[in-house]
């Protein structure tokens, strides 16, 4: 039975929906893992969207709380607000409590990745205080550590993400995602379906 990787994402103008592909195309890149790409619901009404020139959402399914044991492992992903996570997906995993009660997401491989509008907006402190959330679900969280090399050495070159995860810099939101921080999603998605696949084996 293929072990199944989901990528659990929010993007509100493109930049974590594009390091999602990528992270799924680096987990489906493992033998024997099926990766799957959904996005959490959104919260805010059409008009206020409109009146901060968010673009249409995509056709990537919306995922609800009871799919999620589904998967064996999974990459959450979302944009900084005020240095942690946006207020859509605190939502989706506040709608969680069931499968917190009963436990069905503990002992579960997750890891994180994001993006902020500067270099100083929150790109450890993101997932710092999202791991609160994987702690609760009794998760296991695996961060990327420096397991991508020489990529997270990187100085001449502005790039986001850190040992805790993949993550890019949006600017004013003009800036997409770099060749380099793709290269670290990818990574990332390799590395975390790995380690999910090496622990469903172990079970």
């Amino acid at each position: 039975m293929a072990t199944k990787v989901y990528i659990v994402y929010y993007s509100m103008y493109g930049h974590v929906e594009t390091l999602a592909e990528e992270i799924k195309k680096g987990a489906a890149s493992v033998e024997g893992v099926e990766a799957k790409i959904w996005q959490v619901p959104e919260t805010l009404p059409d008009e206020v969207l409109t009146k901060m020139s968010a673009p249409p959402k995509s056709d990537v399914p919306v995922i609800t709380p009871s799919e999620l044991p589904e998967a064996d492992g999974f990459v959450f992903g979302f944009p900084t607000r005020f240095g942690m996570m946006a207020a859509q997906f605190k939502a989706f995993l506040d709608a969680t409590g069931g499968l917190w009660r009963t436990q069905q997401l503990a002992g579960k491989p997750a890891g994180i990745f994001y993006s902020t509008g500067s270099q100083g907006g929150g790109q450890e402190t993101t997932a710092l205080t999202a791991i609160t959330q994987l702690a609760h679900h009794g998760m296991i969280f695996v961060p990327i550590g420096y397991t991508f090399g020489a990529g997270m050495f990187e100085m001449e070159k502005v790039k986001g993400g850190s040992p805790y995860g993949a993550g890019t810099f949006a600017g004013d939101g003009s800036r997409q995602p770099s060749e380099l921080e793709l290269e670290q999603a990818f990574h990332q998605g390799k590395y975390i379906a790995s380690i999910t696949k090496k622990l469903k084996g172990a079970a």
